[in-house]
């Protein structure tokens, strides 16, 4: 009988948030912003491109004073400028007779270069300073002579970098950090998305004062372990709903989409972080459904159940205040906090784990730890909608729920008799 009720409990569940329009309409909107704006940026790529092509070209008149010496003359002849006394230079462009005045000063690596120039446009007024610059570092680069040495006088160096690990193995980088960092970013899309539908979970009976009838024909454990689940299920639709379409979008649009190419075919997925990932998803997901929803049952009301809601995401972004020290240095003290604290444990270990700071046996402790609380709060959840299954109007009081069993069915008898 109690596997039929939990069958029946998602089932109904599952249905009832796959059957409302709002559902699809607010996990498809972001997708479907996505591809639009894809779109919008496909079609006006090229106008793009040909106006910026058209800026960069574009050539005019201007004049220049060098205090520095460095600017070779012809140079500046071929670029459209010509020779003007500093002086008169910012008035002439006040004036209109010329479109832009360029000032070097005698030392341009400790002083900036003046530019003046007739307006053209936000966008357009760009032009000046590139000229400006294109031209001293032509200049510095022909008294230099050498194009290897004015590229290296430049910084356009390039460097590959491979790295071995104590094993001397080859680490991937920042190829092996991107897989499991999505674990974390699945965590917080799910979190917002759902937040609000685990704590109200339990609300809609309350509301709608139909927790005894439903009492009557499902047992309390069977109803919460019910609806967790049909989180989870909903959960998966949604990541599908996310990943699909831009997988395909990628996969088969990246070119027509101007979607950038991200390289994924380098990435390096490394199996201990993979799973050890999917494990602090799952049971760090589980955490934070159950103790929403047994916060939510121990609420008379949405109403007065959405102050919690908001501090459970403050939770969800205080580990970042740490961010630095959980990449760079994790034997930290606060690093070490946040990751054992449970309600930390999940953003800081996921982290962690993305960077390859996380030792393993750290890993299989906060999952421990993760699962085993999420137990425990499920259990309490049962016992708070149990013995509050008909407080109506005000909220549990956890104090007498947390006592014996027997203690709280009395409380429980006593105040339905009342």
């Amino acid at each position: 009988m109690a596997r039929h009720n939990l069958g029946t409990v998602i089932r109904f569940e599952v249905g009832r948030t796959l059957s409302k329009p709002r559902f699809w309409v607010a996990i498809l909107a972001v997708p479907a912003l996505l591809v639009v704006i894809g779109l919008l940026v496909s079609l006006s790529g090229s106008g793009t491109d040909a106006s910026t092509a058209a800026i960069a070209k574009s050539r005019f008149s201007f004049g220049y004073s060098d205090a520095s010496g460095i600017i070779d003359p012809g140079l500046a002849a071929k670029a459209g400028g010509h020779r003007v006394s500093p002086g008169s230079g910012p008035a002439e462009v006040r004036a209109g007779t010329l479109t832009a005045f360029f000032e070097y000063p005698a030392t341009p690596a400790a002083h900036a270069v003046r530019v003046w120039g007739a307006d053209t446009g936000f966008v357009e007024n760009g032009r000046y300073s590139a000229a400006a610059q294109n031209l001293l570092v032509a200049s510095a680069q022909a008294r230099i002579g050498s194009p290897a040495l004015a590229a290296l006088a430049a910084g356009s160096v390039q460097t590959d970098v491979t790295t071995y690990d104590a094993r001397g193995a080859v680490t991937p980088g920042l190829a092996g950090v991107i897989p499991p960092l999505l674990y974390l970013l699945l965590f917080y899309l799910l979190i917002l998305l759902l937040g609000n539908q685990m704590l109200s979970a339990l609300l809609d009976e309350k509301e709608n004062r139909v927790t005894e009838m439903v009492l009557t024909t499902i047992d309390p454990t069977d109803l919460i372990l019910g609806k967790v689940v049909s989180l989870f299920v909903v959960a998966v639709v949604q990541i599908l709903v996310f990943a699909v379409p831009l997988a395909v979008g990628y996969a088969f649009f990246r070119t027509s989409l101007n979607i950038p190419d991200l390289g994924l075919s380098g990435l390096s997925l490394d199996p201990q972080r993979m799973v050890v990932g999917a494990l602090l998803l799952i049971s760090g997901f589980a955490l934070f459904t159950g103790t929403l929803v047994a916060l939510g049952a121990a609420m008379p009301t949405a109403k007065d159940a959405g102050p919690i809601f908001g501090g459970m995401m403050i939770l969800l972004f205080v580990p970042f205040y740490a961010v630095s020290l959980i990449v760079t240095d994790p034997s930290a003290s606060i690093v070490q906090i946040f990751t054992f604290f449970p309600y930390t444990a999940p953003i800081t270990a996921l982290v962690r784990n993305a960077f390859d700071n996380l030792p393993l046996w750290q890993g299989i402790v906060v999952v421990a730890e993760l699962t085993a609380l999420s137990a425990i709060v499920l259990r309490v959840a049962v016992r708070i909608f149990r013995f509050g299954s008909i407080s109506y109007t005000s909220r549990v009081d956890l104090r007498t729920v947390l006592r014996r069993p027997s203690a709280a069915r009395a409380d429980g008898a006593a105040r339905r008799a009342s």
